[in-house]
This record gives C-alpha cells, sequence and structure tokens, in this order.
C-alpha cells in the first residue's frame, strides 16, 4: 500500500515480529521492540520539523500539543489499519485470539516499528514521504476542532467555572503485557463520569477522558 520497497527483507520482517510470538516461534528472532523505539524518534523528529516550518508563529507549547494530537495511540493505529499493516504480524496464538490484529495500542506500536525499519533500510526520505501521504492530512481536521487543546485544562476550567469542583480521573482498567499496556480512565465530577478515554500511559488515557467530557458537557 506504501509502494515501499525494502532492500532488506529481513528487517521488514522483523518490523511485524510481536514479542508474543517469540515463545512460540522454533529459530531464534527478535522482536520488533528495538525498531518500535527507533520509529517512535524518528516519528517525533519529522513530525516535529514539519511542524516548526509549517507554523513559524505557533509558539514551542501549542507546537508540543499540536505534536502531541497528531502522533496519539489511536491515529497513528488508524494509519496501520489504512496500511493493513495488521495481517502481516506475528503473534502467538493467545495475542491472535486476543484479537491482537485489531489491538488499538499494538497496531501503533506496529506503525512505529515499521517507519523505524523503512528508515534503516532507506534513510529519512522514505519515512517522510509515508507521513506526508497519511499522516499531515489530518492536521487539518485536528486544528478546525481544536484537537491539540490540553483536553484536561479545557475541562478543568470549565467545570470550575460552574461548580467550583476539580475534576478527579481514575484508572478503571489496566489490561495487557507491560510492554503494551491499555489503560482506561474515567473522569469524574464530584461523583458522575463525565467522560473515559483509551491509550497507551495514563496521561494519554486521561486527555482522551478529558475530551470525551468535553463534549458531553457542552450538551448539558
Amino acid at each position: 500500500n506504501t509502494g515501499v520497497k525494502f532492500k532488506d527483507e529481513d528487517l521488514i520482517r522483523k518490523a511485524f515480529i510481536h514479542r508474543s510470538y517469540l515463545n512460540e516461534a522454533k529459530e531464534t528472532m527478535e522482536s520488533n521492540e528495538r525498531l518500535e523505539f527507533l520509529g517512535d524518534s524518528i516519528l517525533s523528529f519529522l513530525v516535529s520539523s514539519y511542524l516548526y516550518k509549517e507554523f513559524p508563529d505557533k509558539p514551542e507549547g501549542e507546537l508540543t500539543n499540536l505534536r502531541s494530537a497528531i502522533v496519539k495511540t489511536k491515529t497513528l493505529a488508524l494509519i496501520s489499519q489504512k496500511l493493513e499493516l495488521g495481517k502481516y504480524l506475528y503473534l502467538s496464538r493467545g495475542e491472535e485470539e486476543g484479537g491482537g490484529r485489531n489491538n488499538t495500542s499494538l497496531l501503533a506500536d506496529t506503525f512505529e516499528a515499521f517507519i523505524g525499519a523503512i528508515f534503516l533500510d532507506s534513510g529519512i526520505e522514505e519515512p517522510r514521504k509515508i507521513l506526508n501521504q497519511f499522516l499531515f492530512p489530518l492536521l487539518g481536521d485536528i486544528l478546525e476542532n481544536k484537537l491539540y487543546k490540553d483536553a484536561k485544562s479545557s475541562f478543568q476550567e470549565e467545570v470550575q467555572e460552574k461548580t467550583r469542583i476539580s475534576p478527579v480521573y481514575k484508572v478503571m482498567k489496566e489490561e495487557g503485557p507491560d510492554h503494551a499496556k491499555k489503560f482506561t480512565v474515567g473522569v469524574y465530577v464530584g461523583d458522575k463520569l463525565y467522560g473515559t478515554g483509551d491509550g497507551r500511559n495514563k496521561q494519554e488515557a486521561e486527555q482522551e477522558a478529558a475530551r470525551s467530557a468535553l463534549e458531553k458537557y457542552h450538551k448539558v
């Protein structure tokens, strides 16, 4: 789907080897976690570089929020699905049966590993082309709907203005192994649940919960 041609086929294969598969593999191999680590940094660099050039008047804080909004788990997973990366994954039987190919967190990790592999194979321009094609076009929607604003701060301001109460965030569910955790967080005003959100870490889940709560709060 991307038109990327790999010189090193072992490298692209490694991008799709999930850690769970190693337990069942007959041969010794490495999972995609190191590539994911690299891809995360490449992604951050390319997005930062793009935003710096594209928005010369925006201050550092807004650029940081924009970058967080565009590289969040849900967005990366969405691109993974568009590229159909999930179907190439090597998973353990248990991960497969648990719906691993459609797991948001796992798909986001795979996209990062994929970007890391492309960088090692072809240099920085190929990953940039993929982001130009699939990621940066999503910026319009993020800007138009102000999805880059710090949702937690916005929700707190609105709630305190009306009620003088501070929202409280609680972890409702924590699942998955350490390397691929998924958190579900709820945000409460008093004892009323206003929104829930998922993320690969608590901070991301809290932001998603706050976004969900803002939508609900505006309808009240």
